[in-house]
């Protein structure tokens, strides 16, 4: 695709197999101060982990790049297609560098949707194009400085979930961080085991493999064992100077342990001894169970704004689990035994991106 577009901007999409114009793209990324989300190496480890196919949109001025329009192709049997900015993430979104190039980027990704028969585009940050329904409402981000040293960041957490971690520590339980087949493992064994006690599909192991593969520099697990038991586990990333602990859970004895408590802290004191000055603990429903756990963190919550465009005549897909409409199904979900659980659930969570 080569769209002609006003301003003497030019769209086109991205050549997935050429290594030149992946580092150009991800170069513009980190130039731009985009987000883990846009880089086009997550897309990659998405497609590899999920098979969600990896599209992106290139928006050029005289053959330099002004923008990027990442996108992933979700093909779903229950949930339907979608473009999604970006897929599996929570941000993403249009990335230019002026007004001319955001609308450019938009016009060719309506283009895009409506020859590839998607429903719609979900944008999940950036700025959001005029005719699109946008939100603020729904998500919040929680983000704060990492402390100069371990006391700290232990007195930087407030009073009440200060003495939660104070209980964790007391348990003295085996801390692990790397990267390897054992730490996959447990990583999985706990995070799959907390989701299917949520009622949630768990994400394909492939998933969390690919995303390592992907960042073998700025991802690891970090674990909590009891003996040779995990107890919470959670696979994290470092992106411009913040840790990001994206995907963890812990099975159900990690609770009295306060094995969750535990494994934040050390996952601060971690982070700042590789460098990271800030903690990100990413986004959560506003109003849930996670949100008050932030905040009781001292995280402030900062409204998260996202956009999404439906084609004419198309109805936008709906993957909101605390919709009324999901509530039977979540319970039942719930009750499942877990090797059940971990068969169909990466099959259904495949959409859900």
């Amino acid at each position: 695709m080569n769209a002609p577009v006003k301003a003497g901007h030019q769209v086109r999409a991205l050549d997935w197999n050429d290594p030149a114009e992946l580092r150009r793209i991800e170069d513009f990324v980190a130039g731009a101060g985009g987000s883990l989300f846009h880089r086009p190496a997550w897309l990659q480890a998405v497609a590899a982990g999920t098979g969600q196919r990896a599209a992106g949109l290139v928006c050029e001025q005289l053959g330099v790049v002004t923008g990027w329009f990442p996108l992933t192709e979700v093909r779903s049997a229950l949930f339907g297609k979608a473009l999604v900015s970006s897929g599996f993430g929570v941000g993403g979104g249009i990335l230019a560098e002026s007004p001319e190039a955001g609308r450019a980027l938009a016009e060719a990704g309506e283009r895009h949707a409506l020859a590839g028969g998607f429903s719609g585009i979900e944008l999940r940050g950036g700025p959001i194009p005029e005719h699109w329904h946008a939100w603020s409402d729904k998500h919040c981000g929680f983000v704060r400085p990492l402390a100069a040293s371990d006391e700290a960041e232990l007195n930087a957490i407030p009073r009440k979930a200060r003495a939660e971690v104070r209980k964790g520590l007391a348990f003295d339980h085996r801390v692990t961080i790397g990267r390897a087949r054992a730490d996959l493992a447990a990583h999985y064994a706990c995070y799959s085991e907390s989701v299917r006690n949520l009622g949630t599909p768990v994400f394909p192991r492939s998933l969390f493999a690919a995303m390592l593969d992907a960042f073998p520099d700025s991802s690891d697990i970090l674990t909590v064992w009891d003996g040779e038991r995990p107890l919470t586990s959670v696979l994290s990333f470092y992106h411009d100077g913040a840790v990001m602990p994206f995907w963890g859970g812990g099975v159900f004895a990690a609770r009295p342990a306060r094995a969750n408590e535990r494994m934040y802290y050390e996952l601060m004191l971690h982070a700042r001894r590789q460098g990271m000055t800030r903690f990100d603990f990413g986004r959560s429903k506003t109003g849930s169970g996670p949100f008050a756990f932030k905040k009781n963190w001292g995280f402030a919550p900062e409204p998260l704004t996202y956009g999404a465009w439906t084609a004419p005549g198309a109805k936008g897909r709906n993957i909101d689990p605390t919709d009324a409409g999901y509530s039977r199904k979540i319970e039942l979900w719930k009750k499942l035994p877990l090797p059940i659980a971990n068969t169909l659930g990466p099959w259904i969570a495949r959409g859900l991106a």
